[in-house]
């Protein structure tokens, strides 16, 4: 029997690691004809590798700049360390196969961490199986943020290894894999969380034991030591920079208490865009039919961890939704680093609590009565169906494919056409993002960084000052945040994908033009037609276009 159950479990790894393959197969098929997300991919993250590696400052001094970006002011610590395993794939292969490597590393350790958790810790000693197997694989086909790693995904794996470490077994292997996890996820998008969770973790098991537990304690404190070796460039600039930065006008805690209350249970059905789960519309329903069954059997002492997970389920939600309460204003005023640093992002522990609940709702389920397993096994297939749409080459099938977005031919048409080296002259963009310049190596006047000089984005706010006095929207956008440096315009607002079927036009651009060419700006690439280019000292030098392209690029140049 036990022999059975083992081959059994041996088939359902078999077959979620071919799932996961599949998954991920489409990058290395279609290359360049690969859909992929935009926000927070396409627009920013993807092209600074390629900036960063084409200025020759991957391993550039805490002090070096990107010359490429806002006039050489970008400072390289605004980018990834070079000791990121993410930089590493996007230096040696091309961006497309780098991309689905990540995508194909990140999703087979999330499975394998949440495996190894679930089966040695959450469900010890059950013949689950099934239920341990699709838990997992369902957690590594969440629509996680690429560019993150690891941040959320491996929570599961390094869990694992402390919970080990702790309790003196698989002590080198799990030293190992925590020494290893922070070269493949970030500090402050992910771990900083986790690790300060995991704290939390440590002083409550000192109280309850009695006992200082040092192991755990060293163990926490070594893997935030080497997260902090690692982001040596971004602790260089907050300890050794004094200069502003754009994060010091950084102002989001704006929702009244209706819209705060609103926002906790869009939150915690909806999730981030950061760190999506699809919890709404299987995991929900099922966790909360577990939950009747362990209070109709009043079993909750025997599902403590359950309930717990529960509860910080919602909890968490609740901590982010609070942390944009306008009633935290008077005190982020006082106290800098809470505007310049997000702590809401404690719900980038939601994916592991989610899915670990998730697993154990359906052991419930599996557990109470003999005809309630198939419902279980109906809903973890039914999770699977949710997830299925989520892949990219499904949810972005209607967005431009990578190639499309990025248009290299057709911008090597344009940078032929001006004919003078790409340093010596500066673009902006309007109705596409700066990051396509930028990736076809044209210095660029704008740009989406969250770490720039203040001053700068002042000098370029007189540029878009008109337009922004025209749309509250905008200037509340620009003024609050500033992450994307952008030559917003009024009848655009914050659309940045206008392909070249649209039939848009901007009939009313006023742009600042003498702060323009202060900045030495030349040219403007332009995704509409600009019906008034005239009255802003522009003249229309050609139109370009590519059935390759997404794009239809008006090359204006200031006069």
């Amino acid at each position: 029997m036990k022999r059975t159950a083992f081959t059994r479990e041996r088939i359902y790894l078999l077959i979620a690691i071919v799932i996961i393959a599949l998954w991920v197969a489409p990058y290395f098929v279609l290359g360049e004809e690969a859909h992929m997300r935009i926000h927070d991919n396409l627009d920013s993250n993807i092209a600074w590798y390629k900036v960063l590696m084409d200025s020759g400052q991957l391993f550039g001094s805490i002090h070096a700049n990107i010359p490429q970006i806002i006039n050489g002011e970008l400072s390289r610590n605004a980018y990834y360390s070079e000791f990121y395993g993410i930089v590493e794939l996007f230096r040696f292969f091309p961006p497309v196969a780098a991309y689905g490597l990540n995508q194909a590393i990140s999703r087979f350790f999330a499975f394998l961490g949440m495996y190894l958790l679930l089966k040695k810790y959450v469900m010890k000693g059950e013949k689950q199986g099934f239920i341990i197997i699709i838990s997992a694989l369902t957690f590594a086909l969440t629509p996680f943020w690429p560019n993150g790693m690891l941040s959320t995904l491996g929570m599961p794996l390094a869990l694992w290894a402390f919970l080990n470490i702790k309790n003196h077994e698989h002590t080198v292997i799990s030293i190992i894999t925590i020494t290893l996890l922070p070269f493949y996820s970030t500090f402050m998008l992910g771990f900083f969380f986790f690790l300060s969770a995991m704290g939390v973790f440590w002083v409550v098991e000192v109280i309850r034991t009695k006992r200082p537990e040092w192991r755990l304690f060293f163990s926490i404190s070594y893997m935030t030591l080497i997260y902090l070796a690692i982001e040596y460039r971004e602790l260089a600039s907050l300890i050794f920079s004094h200069e502003p930065t754009n994060r010091s006008e950084f102002f989001e805690s704006k929702n009244n208490l209706i819209q705060t209350i609103w926002l906790i249970f869009k939150n915690y059905i909806v999730g981030h865009n950061q760190d999506q789960t699809l919890f709404g519309i299987i995991i929900l329903p099922v966790s909360i039919i577990a939950l009747v069954i362990v209070m109709g059997q009043k079993s909750w002492k025997r599902e403590k961890l359950f309930i717990w997970l529960h509860l910080a389920n919602f909890l968490l939600s609740v901590w982010y939704a609070f942390w944009w309460y306008d009633g935290w204003v008077p005190l982020k005023q006082k106290i800098s680093i809470l505007n310049t640093f997000n702590f809401s992002r404690y719900h980038y522990l939601r994916p592991m609590i989610i899915y670990i609940l998730f697993a154990l709702s359906l052991r419930i389920l599996w557990q109470y009565k003999k005809k309630w397993r198939i419902t279980a096994v109906v809903f973890a297939l039914l999770q699977i169906g949710v997830l299925i749409p989520s892949n990219e080459q499904i949810w972005y099938h209607n967005s431009p494919s990578f190639g499309e977005f990025y248009a290299v031919k057709e911008f090597a048409d344009i940078k032929k056409f001006i004919d003078k080296p790409v340093q010596d002259y500066r673009v902006v963009s309007i109705g596409l993002h700066p990051a396509i310049a930028q990736y076809n190596g044209m210095y660029t006047l704008d740009t989406y960084n969250n770490f720039y000089p203040l001053s700068y984005k002042h000098r370029f706010r007189k540029m878009i000052a008109p337009e922004l006095a025209k749309n509250k929207e905008l200037e509340s956008y620009f003024d609050q945040w500033g992450g994307r440096c952008y030559l917003f315009v009024d009848e655009l607002g914050k659309n940045y994908l206008f392909s070249k079927q649209s039939s848009n036009v901007i009939h009313q651009l006023n742009l600042n033009v003498k702060a323009f060419k202060q900045l030495g700006g030349e040219y403007i690439l332009s995704a509409v037609p600009i019906e008034n280019a005239k009255d802003n000292q522009l003249n229309l030098e050609k139109v370009f276009q590519s059935k390759d392209a997404y794009w239809k690029i008006y090359l204006y140049k200031v006069f």
